[in-house]
């Protein structure tokens, strides 16, 4: 098919992402910066930047969701985790109205939530992609019955 998307093909939630990581390096920022205007002890100050850091790996944690798309099948990376799926075990790609992202239904008779596909902040984008990744699904696998918005 000629509207297959080429591969590798990385989806993710990018103004999402940038949001995250943005806030992220401003609350490491703003946290050193006080830490080193005001008088603090040297622990303070050390708590202070640690506090920062901390949340900046939250953040980052948040942010670091994807769903990669190559020849083997696909690797979701959530927040916690990393899960490589071949493209047989992949039966539906959904993304319905209100769902927060795309969820994969697998052969096994569970559902996967894709994080990497969220339609918050850019939800044509996210249609777009929940399409697209349902087009490599089906022709990979011959997946059928895949349902998403729009």
């Amino acid at each position: 098919m000629s509207d297959l998307p080429t591969l590798p093909v990385t989806f993710r939630p990018g103004h999402t992402r940038a949001v995250l990581l943005s806030a992220g390096v401003a609350t490491v920022l703003v946290l050193s910066g006080i830490a080193m205007l005001l008088e603090f002890s040297p622990g303070e100050r050390l708590s202070f930047i640690l506090t920062g850091v901390l949340i900046f790996w939250v953040l980052a944690r948040l942010a670091r969701v994807k769903v990669v798309a190559d020849e083997s099948g696909v690797t979701v990376v959530n927040i916690a985790g990393r899960r490589h799926l071949d493209w047989a075990e992949i039966v539906q790609v959904n993304l319905r109205p209100g769902d927060p992202w795309v969820f994969l239904n697998l052969s096994d008779g569970t559902s996967l939530p894709a994080l990497g596909i969220q339609p918050g902040i850019a939800k044509q984008r996210a249609i777009a992609d929940a399409r697209a990744l349902r087009t490599l699904a089906e022709a990979r696998s011959g997946a059928h019955g895949t349902q998403d918005q729009g």
